[in-house]
C-alpha cells in the first residue's frame, strides 16, 4: 500500500505545473532564446526572403573579377618540368642529395639518401615578359604574356586528401565550405536557371579528397557545387523518366514544395527552405543545363582551338564548357584533372611518360581557354588559377630507400609553382622565386591562405568579412590567417 502511494505521488508530481517550471528551466530558457534570435513562428517572412538572406551581398568595393575558372591538377604537377627553370639543379643531376637538404624536412615517401634530379625537358624563355616554360608546354608558351606566375607557393600539408582540402576549402579536414560555396554565399548567381557553383571532372577519376572538395560544409546546401558531366546525361537524373512528361513533373514539384512549405511554416528550420529552392532549380535546370552543355553550336575553329571530342569525357571539352558557363553567369567553375602524381614508381606516373602525355591533354585546351576569353572581352571579368595542392622535390624520389625504375618526385610542399589571369591580376608577370635548386621560396612567398584572401580581393570581398556563424564562432574560409597579394593585382 505504501509503494502504491509513492508510485501515484510521483506520478501526480510529474504532472504538475510547479514540477515541469522547477524541473525544465533549461527548456524554457532556451524558448526563449529562441524567440530572442528570431527563431519564432512568425511566417510573414517569405521563403524567397530568407533565401535570399542567407547570404548578403558582402561586395565591399568595385570587383576586378565576376567570375572564377579555377584548373585544379589533381595529383600535384611539378614545377621543375613545367615553369620553374633551374639550371643548377640540372648540373647536379644523378648526384647524391646534400644533407642540409633532407634535415628537419618531412617527406611522404623519401627515404635514405636520395640523388639529386635534374629537370626533365627543355626550356625556353618566351613574349616579352621573358617567362621560362619548358617544352611540354608549347601551345601555353603563346599566352605567357596574359599569365601572372606565382613562383614561391607553399602549404601546410603534404599528403594529397588534406592538402586538397586545404587548397580549396581552407582546412585539411572536411566539413568546411569549399571557396566556391563562399564566393556564391557572398555573391549569388548571376543566372537564375543555373548553380552558382559548377564543376567538371576529368582523368577518369575524383580528386583523393573526393566531393568534399567543392562541398557547401556548414553553410547551407544550396550553395554547394554541383557536378556536370561532359558525357551523357549533363548531370544525373536530369532527365525526367520514361512516361513522365514536363508538366507532370512541374505538378509532382509543386506538390513536394507544399510539404516543405507546411514543415518550414512549423520548424522556420532554413535547410528546408534550401530544399524547396533545390527542387526549384533542378526543375529549371532540365531546360537550361543541356542548352549550356550542348558544344555543338560552337564553330569549327572553336573546336579546332580547343581540341574537343564532343560526347567524350575531356579537359579539352570541360574548358570549353567553362567558358560557355561562365558567359551565362555562372559565378565560380571548378576544374578537376586527374593524373600528375609522377612518383616515378611505375611508367605511368613517371616523368617521362605519364607525366607527358597530362601535359598533352591540358597544353592546348588551357592556352584556348585564355585566348577565348580575351577576344571575347571576357579576360578582364574573370579570373583563372591554376595549379596543383602542392609541389615536387628537386631530388628523385627513392621510395623503401633504392631508386625507382623511372624518374619522379616526391611532394613537396615549401615550393612551387601556380598561376593566374585575367580577373585584375598582372599580365606578364612572375611574382617570387625559389632557391637554385627549387627547394625553398627566397622571396615573394605565397601560403594558400593569401592566395585565397586574393581571389576573393579580386571578386570584390574582403576574406576578413566573409564569415559565418558556426558552433559559437564566426567562421572564415581563410580562418585567422591570410593576406591579399598586392604586387600580383594591377
Amino acid at each position: 500500500m505504501k509503494l502504491q502511494s509513492e508510485y501515484i505521488n510521483r506520478k501526480v508530481e510529474a504532472q504538475t505545473r510547479r514540477h515541469f517550471l522547477k524541473e525544465c528551466t533549461t527548456g524554457m530558457g532556451m524558448i526563449a532564446m529562441g524567440s530572442m534570435f528570431g527563431c519564432s513562428t512568425d511566417n510573414t517572412i517569405s521563403q524567397n526572403d530568407l533565401i535570399n538572406n542567407i547570404g548578403n551581398n558582402l561586395t565591399q568595393y568595385a570587383p576586378k573579377a565576376k567570375n572564377v575558372i579555377f584548373l585544379h591538377m589533381a595529383g600535384a604537377p611539378s614545377q621543375l618540368e613545367l615553369f620553374d627553370y633551374k639550371p643548377e639543379l640540372e648540373k647536379l643531376h644523378d648526384q647524391p642529395c646534400p644533407d642540409s637538404f633532407m634535415e628537419g624536412k618531412r617527406f611522404a615517401f623519401i627515404s635514405g639518401k636520395p640523388k639529386m634530379l635534374g629537370p626533365r625537358a627543355k626550356f625556353e624563355q618566351y613574349g616579352q615578359s621573358g617567362a621560362w616554360v619548358s617544352d611540354l608546354l608549347p601551345e601555353f608558351s603563346t599566352v605567357v604574356d596574359d599569365v601572372c606566375f606565382l613562383k614561391a607557393m607553399h602549404t601546410d600539408e603534404i599528403n594529397h586528401a588534406p592538402a586538397q582540402l586545404f587548397l580549396h576549402t581552407g582546412s585539411p579536414r572536411m566539413g568546411r565550405p569549399s571557396i566556391g560555396s563562399w564566393a556564391t554565399y557572398g555573391l549569388g548567381s548571376e543566372n537564375d536557371n543555373l548553380p552558382g557553383y559548377l564543376v567538371l571532372v576529368s582523368g577518369g577519376k575524383t580528386p583523393s579528397a573526393g566531393k568534399s572538395v567543392w562541398g557547401s560544409g556548414f553553410l547551407p546546401s544550396m550553395y554547394q557545387g554541383v557536378q556536370c558531366r561532359s558525357q551523357g546525361d549533363p548531370i544525373l537524373f536530369l532527365s525526367d523518366p520514361e512516361n513522365v512528361s514536363r508538366p507532370l513533373r512541374k505538378d509532382i514539384i509543386d506538390a513536394i514544395n507544399d510539404i516543405n512549405q507546411e514543415e518550414y511554416n512549423v520548424y522556420q528550420d532554413p535547410e528546408t527552405l534550401t530544399r524547396i529552392e533545390q527542387y526549384e532549380m533542378a526543375y529549371k535546370m532540365q531546360i537550361s543545363v543541356p542548352e549550356v552543355m550542348d558544344m555543338s553550336d560552337e564553330p569549327n575553329y572553336i573546336h579546332e582551338s580547343y581540341g574537343t571530342d564532343p560526347g567524350k569525357e575531356s579537359f579539352a571539352n570541360n574548358c570549353l564548357l567553362a567558358r560557355k558557363l561562365v558567359e551565362k553567369g555562372v559565378r565560380y567553375v571548378q576544374l578537376f584533372h586527374w593524373g600528375w602524381d609522377a612518383h616515378g614508381n611505375a611508367e605511368e606516373v613517371s616523368l617521362d611518360h605519364g607525366f607527358k602525355d597530362r601535359c598533352k591533354e591540358i597544353d592546348k585546351p588551357m592556352a584556348a581557354l585564355i585566348k577565348d576569353l580575351k577576344q571575347r572581352g571576357m579576360l578582364d571579368e574573370t579570373l583563372i588559377v591554376w595549379g596543383g595542392e602542392f609541389g615536387r622535390t628537386p631530388m628523385q624520389e627513392n621510395r623503401s630507400g633504392s631508386d625507382n625504375n623511372w624518374s619522379g618526385r616526391d611532394h613537396h610542399i615549401d615550393a612551387y609553382t601556380m598561376w593566374m589571369a585575367g580577373g585584375g591580376v598582372k599580365a606578364g608577370h612572375t611574382h617570387g622565386s625559389t632557391d637554385d635548386f627549387g627547394y625553398n621560396g627566397v622571396n615573394g612567398r605565397v601560403h594558400i591562405h593569401d592566395l585565397q584572401a586574393t581571389m576573393l580581393n579580386q571578386l570584390g570581398i574582403n576574406h576578413l568579412d566573409l564569415t559565418y556563424p558556426f558552433q559559437g564562432r564566426d567562421f572564415r574560409l581563410t580562418d585567422l590567417f591570410g593576406n591579399v597579394v598586392n604586387e600580383v593585382i594591377s
